[in-house]
């Protein structure tokens, strides 16, 4: 029987869910036998711990050594044996013509009212016979399937999907719903290109054209005409899809064979991008990796291409151990071997062939931080900074210490999500999404990925998708409107600085923040800065509903350089904490906006920069040139736009040399950092504090949190001239202070000092 199927995103807390369900069937008495199915025995132990751990006194949860002990526990009237958890293969073992099975044995399980529970039900039940096996042998018994990715009509198998085997769909809290909830975290994309376009597409022309090099495809008129298809990116696309007539057109990577990525010079390039990116993307190797190949024999090879490119990186390499004569079994025989070796030598173990389910389940204890591992995070040498597979660990394994993805294989739907939501597991500030890189048909891949994030999304021409995506940007629009209302009645028309009052402040922090979120759900749901209207219900002209979004890229991030602000504690922008109760999101804090507005700001410096020349232009002209570069202030922070304009001014004064080579924000900082360095100067004049110790403290991440680690701030302060000091505290206040006093002055002096990152003593 047909149960329904649960659909809740991958980190989403599948387990406990199903657990709680099975708990209820059995609490509740419909149900005599409660089995959850897995798919790999090695997942079983995982899961029996955490259902074990779930379940309360009363519960409990029995496991199952072999087929013959789940038939036992199976025909078993023990309350005790009531939820019971196994694998697919052992339950698929039990048929009618069992070895030592008696028909009366078979009758007395079939008798029993079960309930089966599948986890990851997007893999257990397609390409095998296991599943109708265990169907023909229990007919009664009614199925549920918990996944987090399910086989849909768009990626259908054998005319089946999810819904086809296991009935209807009973809930569902998707990937859309899980980022915007903070359950699970997002994902940051990356298409690496290892070859050129227009050399790709060059070979493809030439290859389609049948002719030796340009000069034969331009002299022949018939292969010139396939030729120079080929080479028009409006014809022919790098990655192929399907038309308006629901024909596949093929792009130019669908022509490239699998060969062309298999070369050593592609594998070089890819090692070499994870090298150059490893320190910034793994934090230093706080955070490890998975590297994703497209088949066993590439795995060993990049294995050993990376000791010898990158021997500092600590690496192993995991796939399938079976040894059989098919082509290259002893070149995997022997990168076995080494890779096993290797292991050995880096963390003093000795696993070997016949050991090797052993060797998998200590690296992913190793790459979880599990028990032996669970205070390795520092034990720099105890870790493993990158993984590479071809197939195993993409699904099923959890590890918050995981944050990136490196894809040298092409997946689709299901298997993108569930290889990428590898990386995105809940850890901290540090860990804001899961990075992702993929080098292979990278065009394709990104077709892919998108076909996947709408499908997993709920973004589709029907249903879910369309509710949550136009009412989402209504919202935007909605709050945005609000936010510019409760700038203009402060006076603010272009949101260049933020609104005097303290409950006006709250309001658009907490107004923003709610922005923030549903931006971020409807960029899952198919939102994108580029695009700016959209349209709903295209096939049912009575229906049919248009969405602009009246808010733009560089608005949302004037609002954020504005939200930022708030967080800038005592220097007349958004107050002390204690003062203003602002809902600082940190995600939002960590949003970097300068990349896409400096260009902007620049254009408008040398627009203006021209214009200081043009002796034509009227002075209505001239000033219109100067508001438009005014209003590109609007990005920057209070005291990044007091600087611009002190820059400004002397611009126009003419007392400035003017460097080609350099940006208007690079202006900006020059006069920051001379600020800075006057402010630093003024106050060990004042007080005599040793410059250079000042310096590096403030040169490092500091928060009032860590501004004494290690007692660095207690030995900042005893570098302080306190004869100095008395005698600049007691000018300042004009009266006699005693020594503890000045201590206490001189700690928040210093304090407030190097957390506003300087400012003006005087």
């Amino acid at each position: 029987m047909r149960g329904g199927y649960i659909w809740h995103t991958t980190g989403s807390g599948k387990t406990m869910t199903s657990f709680k369900s099975a708990q209820l069937i059995a609490s509740s008495k419909d149900a005599d036998k409660v089995i959850f199915l897995l798919d790999r025995i090695e997942l079983g132990t995982q899961s029996l711990e955490q259902y074990r751990a779930f379940a309360d006194e009363s519960q409990s949860v029995q496991a199952t050594e072999d087929t013959y002990v789940l038939i036992n526990k199976l025909k078993s009237k023990d309350p005790a044996d009531t939820l019971i958890v196994t694998s697919i293969q052992k339950m698929s073992n039990i048929e009618d013509d069992t070895e030592g099975l008696k028909s009366h044995d078979l009758e007395v399980m079939r008798s029993k009212r079960i309930v089966i529970i599948i986890d990851e039900a997007h893999r257990t039940v397609f390409g095998d016979t296991m599943l109708p096996t265990i169907r023909k042998t229990f007919p009664n018994a009614v199925f549920f399937g918990f996944t987090g990715t399910p086989i849909q009509s768009e990626n259908s198998r054998k005319d089946s999907d999810t819904s086809t085997i296991f009935g209807n769909e009973l809930h569902r809290y998707s990937l859309a719903d899980g980022i915007r909830d903070n359950n699970v975290l997002g994902f940051d994309p990356y298409k690496i290109l290892t070859y050129k376009d227009r050399d790709l597409r060059r070979a493809v022309a030439l290859q389609e054209a049948k002719a030796i090099d340009e000069a034969d495809a331009l002299s022949d008129p018939k292969k010139n005409e396939i030729y120079s298809r080929f080479m028009n990116p409006a014809k022919v696309r790098m990655a192929g899809d399907y038309n308006s007539a629901g024909k596949y057109q093929r792009g130019i990577e669908d022509y490239i064979k699998s060969i062309q990525y298999e070369r050593e010079e592609h594998q070089r390039i890819v090692v070499k991008d994870i090298k150059e990116n490893w320190v910034t993307l793994s934090r230093n190797s706080k955070f490890h990796a998975i590297f994703a190949t497209s088949s066993i024999a590439e795995s060993i090879e990049y294995f050993a291409l990376f000791r010898q490119e990158f021997p500092e990186l600590k690496i192993s390499a995991l796939f399938d151990p079976n040894i059989d004569n098919n082509a290259g079994f002893q070149f995997k025989e022997e990168g076995l071997e080494l890779i096993l070796e290797h292991y050995n030598a880096l963390y003093s173990k000795n696993f070997n062939m016949s050991s090797h389910a052993l060797f998998k389940k200590d690296i992913a204890n190793r790459l979880a931080h599990k028990k032996p591992y669970d205070r390795i995070d520092t034990k720099t040498e105890e870790q493993l900074d990158l993984l590479i597979v071809v197939d195993q660990m993409l699904t099923g394994f959890d590890s918050k210490w995981l944050n990136t993805l490196y894809l040298d294989k092409k997946l689709e739907y299901e298997n993108i999500i569930q290889a990428f939501s590898r990386t995105n597991r809940l850890f901290g500030i540090e860990k804001q999404f899961g990075t992702i890189r993929y080098y292979r048909y990278p065009h394709t891949m990104e077709r892919n990925i998108d076909r996947a994030v709408k499908l997993y999304s709920g973004d589709r021409p029907y249903g879910l998708f369309v509710e949550h995506l136009d009412e989402n940007l209504d919202r935007i629009n909605f709050i945005f409107n609000e936010i510019k209302l409760l700038f203009e009645n402060a006076g603010i028309f272009e949101f260049e600085r933020l609104p005097d009052d303290v409950s006006e402040r709250a309001k658009f922090a907490k107004m923003f923040k709610d922005l923030n979120s549903i931006l971020e759900a409807a960029k899952v749901q198919g939102f994108y800065w580029s695009k700016l209207a959209y349209v709903f219900n295209e096939d049912k002209p009575k229906l049919k509903k248009v969405i602009e979004v009246i808010l733009d890229e560089r608005t949302y991030n004037i609002l954020l350089a504005r939200y930022k602000e708030l967080f800038q504690e005592g220097d007349g922008i958004g107050g002390s904490s204690d003062q203003v109760p602002f809902e600082i999101d940190n995600y939002i804090m960590e949003i970097d906006t300068g990349v896409i507005d400096t260009n902007y700001m620049n254009s408008r410096f040398e627009k203006f920069l021209k214009s200081l020349n043009q002796s034509e232009l009227t002075q209505k002209q001239s000033q219109a040139i100067l508001d438009e570069l005014h209003k590109s202030f609007a990005t920057l922070n209070q005291e990044e736009q007091k600087f611009a304009n002190i820059f400004l001014n002397e611009v126009r004064s003419g007392n400035v040399t003017l460097d080609p080579n350099k940006t208007f924000r690079d202006y900006i900082s020059d006069y920051q950092f001379k600020a800075k360095n006057a402010y630093i100067n003024k106050l060990v004049d004042a007080i005599g504090v040793d410059v250079v110790a000042l310096k590096n403290l403030m040169n490092t991440f500091t928060s009032e949190a860590n501004l004494n680690e290690y007692g660095r701030f207690d030995a900042l302060k005893e570098t302080v001239d306190r004869e100095k000091a008395k005698v600049y505290f007691e000018s300042l206040e004009g009266t006699t202070l005693p020594p503890f006093k000045i201590s206490i002055r001189i700690d928040t002096l210093l304090k407030e000092f190097i957390l506003k990152d300087g400012f003006d003593i005087n």
